[in-house]
């Protein structure tokens, strides 16, 4: 899922930052989400194919509602499952994901989003579930991380949205910063959308219209990428996650509609969350405990 920035996910720009609409979702406050069980057979399978390692978790908690602020990867699918089933399972939180409106034109994707808490990524839904004290995740880079370029591995690309910094100081929320690792080294990207853009098929796109209309001028165009063997099964490498200490919004309190300290704030979370990508990847390049299978997948895979 690619659960986008209010103003910008798991998959393009929910548009929190522009001009109020309607409500998408009538009953997104009233959000039960799937059960324990279900998460755990998720997990399962999961877990045993990527050995997840969490740290930081008692920075999270359930008694104080907080905005997951996190970094997407390629595709935007694995790293959040393993995500939203940890919280679940152990912390015993359902967060809701702020996705692109594009998710919801999928029939069966759609109604599964939902269920799993999922909603369109609006300035007035997400200001519902703050209202209602729920727990709300949003990747400031939505789309454009998930369909990454070659060499943009772990980067923020954010560009210049501040919606979720706007409600986080309306409602006076908490920011977790979170980071997430492993799903990039899963990968070979093959062909990216700067490839396709720059080819033949890239000028009738432009041409035609449809690379604004439907690509947002090509940001949409997921990669092609190679994973295990000349698959696109993901290698299994061993995934990582951290949640940062959080950051009290206290000291900006009533200044929403100031740019100047959005940005301050903003640049804050993304330093948080650059700092956790960095321990994650220290983490991993000391790990070697990681399986003679494992090693032998991820090497010759």
């Amino acid at each position: 899922m690619a659960g986008d920035e209010p103003g910008g996910g798991s998959t393009t720009g929910p548009r929190i930052d522009g001009p109020r609409t309607s409500v998408d979702q009538d009953d997104i406050v009233d959000f039960d989400g799937f059960s324990t069980s279900f998460y755990r057979t998720l997990y399962t399978p999961l877990r045993a194919y990527f050995s997840p390692k969490y740290y930081g978790l008692d920075h999270v908690s359930a008694d104080r509602p907080t905005l997951f602020v996190a970094n997407h990867t390629i595709y935007g699918l694995i790293d959040t499952a393993l995500l939203a089933a940890e919280l679940v399972l152990n912390k015993g939180i359902r967060f809701r994901g702020l996705a692109d409106t594009l998710h919801f034109t999928v029939p069966g994707w759609s109604d599964f989003l939902r269920r799993g808490g999922a909603v369109i990524g609006t300035r007035e839904n997400c200001d519902r579930l703050m209202e209602a004290g729920q727990h709300v995740l949003v990747f400031p880079g939505g789309g454009r991380e998930v369909t990454r370029r070659r060499g943009e591995a772990y980067k923020l690309i954010w560009k210049n949205r501040t919606g979720f910094i706007r409600l986080a100081l309306k409602h006076g929320y908490t920011i977790t910063p979170v980071a997430q690792v492993g799903v990039e080294d899963a990968y070979d990207v093959i062909i990216d959308a700067d490839d396709i853009m720059a080819s033949p098929l890239g000028t009738l796109l432009k041409r035609t219209g449809i690379a604004k209309k439907y690509m947002r001028n090509g940001d949409m165009i997921f990669p092609l990428a190679r994973g295990l063997g000349l698959t696109m099964l993901p290698r299994p490498e061993r995934l990582y996650f951290s949640f940062g200490r959080p950051i009290d919004t206290s000291p900006y309190a009533h200044s929403e509609d100031s740019e100047a300290l959005r940005l301050e704030l903003r640049a804050k979370v993304a330093r948080a969350v650059n700092d956790e990508i960095r321990k994650l990847l220290h983490i991993r390049e000391q790990d070697t405990d990681k399986g003679l299978l494992r090693r032998i997948l991820t090497k010759y895979g």
